[in-house]
């Protein structure tokens, strides 16, 4: 199959329908949301059917938990969708609004106004989720998609898609708004990140090797994060009772995600905590890894962690565990080995907080709070279409805002320069 001219005719229907979708009015894209959420709760047993099959067809092909618990769908994740889509829906209309005017000497004013970026290309494994959330927010931002998911989870994009389809074709916006790539060949990725003409950016989603591909070979611009080592550190003046909930749901509340601790740490003082934790996380059947000094505070701690253990998203139940001098000890290990997504210290001393948020250069960084919480949703952007690590344009979850542009706008009364 010729998949170079047929991406190109996903671009060029996406350029066409991204003119309309930029200057329709925010009525219709809510209520192409609207639509999409009535229709997700009337065919549930279409898409849990169709992800039945992807689930048994990925368990046959051997995918891991971790992959197959990214892949499900289920009627909580169903209704979550819905629930992110209203949440979108309800979000101020960010398409032409017009900030920071300013009078200058001259006497004309000068402000920004956001645009939508156009046409966004978005890469995605497993997650059939991402499905709904991409085209909500590339939506509501003025924009249209191209969504090429993963051979994993075609029937469920398939059927996403359809929902999809209908709800723009009830509202009247062209369906080239929000596209569903119909195939899994890996030709149609090289095909899309070279579609300069007509794509404006990708955003890739999904393992470290698919990230790196597209970062290297796209001549597209690319929104991205690679990995997600997440951290965790327990100051000397932390609240043991926070300090444990915390680390504990950071590492268990989800294995599989990108914004999931990856490494505890904990300053000297706070060694004597290392046995209770051991036994709460082996309880939700954690493996764990520590360096010598947190070996020696739990004994239960048999592995030792090595150097490529610090710099692994392990996306699975293993937590390297390293006790640290103090505060500049934790700052220096995570300046060495995060991977700038999320980072959490446990303190109850706010000048020790503050210096953390100050030091610490990565897209989340938090105070007495789980590193689970870095995601669109929570952040009330209504869904995120990725996190971000790079310093440009985005950072961070990416919802509405940083699917848009600027241009300066300028208001005379015929003002000339002289």
């Amino acid at each position: 199959m010729d998949y170079e001219g047929y991406v190109a005719d996903l671009g060029r229907e996406a350029r066409c329908a991204a003119k309309h979708v930029a200057v329709s009015a925010v009525a219709q894209r809510n209520a192409a949301l609207s639509a999409m959420a009535v229709a997700l709760d009337e065919r549930r047993e279409l898409l849990l059917a169709a992800n039945a099959q992807d689930l048994e067809a990925g368990a046959s092909a051997g995918l891991d938990a971790a992959m197959l618990d990214r892949l499900a769908l289920n009627n909580a994740r169903i209704d979550a969708l819905i629930e992110g889509l209203e949440q979108v829906r309800s979000l101020p209309d960010p398409v032409g609004a017009i900030d920071g005017v300013r009078t200058m000497d001259s006497g004309i004013r000068v402000g920004k106004m956001r645009v939508p970026l156009g046409v966004i290309g978005i890469i995605y494994e497993s997650r059939p989720n991402v499905t709904i959330e991409a085209a909500s927010l590339c939506l509501k931002a003025g924009n249209a998609a191209i969504l090429r998911g993963g051979s994993e989870a075609i029937h469920s994009n398939r059927a996403l898609g359809d929902v999809i389809s209908g709800a723009l074709s009830e509202v009247g916006l062209p369906l080239g708004a929000v596209q569903v790539v119909a195939h899994t060949d890996r030709a149609v990725v090289g095909a899309l990140i070279r579609q300069r003409d007509s794509i404006d950016i990708i955003i890739p989603r999904g393992g470290k090797g698919l990230i790196e591909r597209i970062a290297q070979e796209s001549l597209v611009p690319v929104l991205k994060h690679l990995d997600g080592i997440c951290h965790v550190y327990i100051d000397d003046a932390a609240d043991a009772g926070k300090a444990m909930a915390i680390a504990v749901n950071a590492k268990t509340q989800r294995f599989g995600t990108c914004n999931t601790m990856e490494t505890l740490l904990l300053a000297q003082s706070q060694s004597a905590l290392l046995p209770e934790l051991v036994q709460a996380m082996q309880a939700h059947g954690v493996e764990l890894r520590g360096c010598e000094r947190a070996r020696q505070a739990a004994t239960e701690i048999t592995v030792a962690a090595t150097e490529l253990d610090w710099s692994t998203e392990y996306l699975a139940p293993i937590l390297s565990v390293r006790v640290v001098d103090g505060l500049d000890d934790a700052i220096e290990h995570i300046a060495r080995y995060s991977s700038g997504h999320t980072e959490s210290i446990v303190t109850e001393n706010h000048s020790t907080a503050m210096r953390f948020l100050r030091e610490v250069d990565s897209s989340s960084v938090m105070i007495n709070a789980s590193t689970r919480f870095a995601d669109g949703f929570e952040y009330g952007l209504g869904a995120e279409i990725g996190i971000s690590t790079d310093k440009l344009h985005a950072r961070g979850p990416v919802g509405l805002e940083g699917l848009t542009s600027t241009k300066f706008v300028v208001f005379g009364d015929g003002h000339i320069r002289t």
